[in-house]
């Protein structure tokens, strides 16, 4: 498929589809007129680059794991490190951001004013 019918099936921008094969993540075959051809496996591909991209990973980084990548599951032993190192920065990241929801939960809560009373004066009969 051409890169035009990637991107529809991908949701990804022919930009964004350039600049992942730029980075060596997509390796497109090309027609004889230069034009870019994906496989029906750069589909899966482009959806695990979104999905890590979207966990805050670089492109770099991403490159390192899908080179680890055999088979389309198979982790090699030389990612483990690298990967468990990744896992471990992601967890602190979502303590860090348990933590701030937590003081945040407490800020409102310390913020709640006493409920409203009718300010109306009384009728006086």
């Amino acid at each position: 498929m051409k890169i035009g019918e990637l991107s529809g099936r991908t949701g990804a921008s022919v930009r964004a589809l350039r600049y992942y094969e730029e980075k060596g993540a997509l390796s497109p075959g090309r027609t004889p007129s230069g034009y870019r051809v994906f496989s029906d496996s750069d589909i899966d591909k482009v959806a695990h680059i979104q999905t890590l991209l979207a966990a805050g990973l670089g492109m770099d980084l991403i490159g390192e794991i899908l080179a680890c990548l055999s088979g389309g599951s198979l982790l090699l032993d030389d990612c483990r490190e690298r990967l468990e190192a990744e896992r471990r920065r992601i967890t602190g990241d979502i303590d860090q951001l348990i933590q701030t929801r937590s003081l945040l939960d407490e800020l409102l809560g310390a913020t709640r004013g006493p409920t409203r009373r009718d300010t109306a004066e009384p009728s006086v009969a």
